[in-house]
């Protein structure tokens, strides 16, 4: 009943190695590839804010680096220490937006966890109605 548990708990590994000397807020993020690669990411911040990269978006482009560009889900985890994930932590708008630039939203599963065994399963699509995409630049 737990398929997304692996993915889970390789988003808290990675988390380990968010870089939060500001917020203190530890976000950690584990993209499942199509080539069933699991690419970790955590948030990365920056005294002046503005270049501060988000853990999911870390995840995409690392995938995207590497030559991977199709994507099933990620798992998403948050919290002001380690240990803490009290809430969910829902991914920015524009960390949505890097996801419907490389996912197609109706499939796209989008785990947002606050343990091993809590988690809630959304679709890009649920969590970003609407959205602007590749397809909307056709002629």
């Amino acid at each position: 009943m737990n398929e997304y548990k692996e993915l889970v708990e390789a988003a808290y590994a990675a988390r380990e190695f968010a870089y939060t000397p500001y917020s203190e807020f530890r976000v950690g993020a584990a993209l499942l590839g199509k080539n069933k690669k699991i690419y970790h990411g955590c948030n990365i911040e920056n005294a002046s804010y503005t270049p501060t990269n988000c853990a999911e978006r870390t995840a995409f482009f690392k995938a995207v680096s590497e030559g991977q560009k199709e994507f099933t889900a990620i798992a998403i985890v948050g919290g002001h220490t380690q240990s803490d994930t009290s809430d969910y932590c829902a991914p920015c708008g524009v960390c949505r937006q890097v996801m419907r630039e490389f996912c197609n939203p109706q499939d796209f599963k989008v785990i947002l966890a606050r343990g091993l065994e809590d988690y809630k399963v959304f679709t890009l699509e649920e969590l970003f109605p609407m959205g602007f995409g590749p397809d909307d630049l056709k002629k």
